[in-house]
C-alpha cells in the first residue's frame, strides 16, 4: 500500500474521529472547536490530494461556522445580510480553484449550507445537511480519493436521521437552533 494514500486517507480519518467526538461534548463551544479542527485535517487531506476546491471550502466552512457560533450572542451576525456575503466569497473561491465541473460541488454545499445554517431552524438545518451537503461531498470524494470523508458523511447522515427519529420531525421544524452542523 502506497504511504501516501496511507497518510491522506489518515488525515480524514482524524478529521471524522474530531466530527463523531463533536456530537459528543455537552459545550456548544468545544462542538464548533472540534469541528472546525475536523474540517481543518479534512483541508490537508483535500490539499494532499490536490483537491483544491474542497480544501479552500473547508477553510471556507471553519470561518462561517466560527461566525456562526456567535449567533445568539452577536446580533450583527444574525443579519441576513451575511448570505449573500457568504455567497460571493463561495463563487470566488470556486473561480480561483476552478478544476472543471467537478469544482461546482464544493459550490453547491458552501451555498446550500450558508443559505441553511442562516435559518437557525433545526430541522431545515438538518434536512439541508441530509440533502444538500452531504451527499455532494459523498459524489466529491469519490471522484477526489477522499475515502475517509465518505465515511464521515455516511455517520453525519445516521446522525441527522438519528436525532430526527428522537426528537420528532415536527419539533425540530418548530424550534430555532444552534448551529449544529456543517
Amino acid at each position: 500500500m502506497n504511504m501516501t494514500f496511507v497518510i491522506t486517507q489518515g488525515f480524514g480519518m482524524i478529521s471524522t474521529v474530531f466530527f463523531l467526538l463533536s456530537y459528543q461534548v455537552r459545550s456548544n463551544k468545544t462542538l464548533y472547536l472540534m469541528q472546525a479542527a475536523g474540517c481543518a485535517t479534512f483541508a490537508f487531506q483535500y490539499l494532499l490530494l490536490g483537491a483544491y476546491s474542497g480544501c479552500l471550502s473547508q477553510l471556507f466552512v471553519i470561518v462561517r461556522n466560527l461566525m456562526l457560533s456567535k449567533y445568539n450572542q452577536w446580533p450583527w451576525v444574525r443579519s441576513k445580510g451575511w448570505v449573500p456575503v457568504f455567497i460571493i466569497i463561495a463563487v470566488i473561491i470556486t473561480c480561483i480553484t476552478w478544476s472543471g465541473p467537478l469544482s461546482l460541488i464544493p459550490l453547491l454545499v458552501m451555498i446550500s449550507g450558508t443559505i441553511g445554517l442562516w435559518t437557525n431552524n433545526a430541522g431545515l438545518i438538518r434536512m439541508v445537511g441530509l440533502t444538500l451537503i452531504s451527499p455532494p461531498w459523498i459524489i466529491y470524494d469519490s471522484f477526489t480519493g477522499a475515502y475517509t470523508a465518505i465515511l464521515n458523511e455516511i455517520l453525519i447522515m445516521i446522525f441527522v436521521l438519528s436525532s430526527i427519529a428522537r426528537f420528532g420531525w415536527r419539533q425540530m421544524i418548530d424550534s430555532e437552533s444552534d448551529f449544529q452542523q456543517q
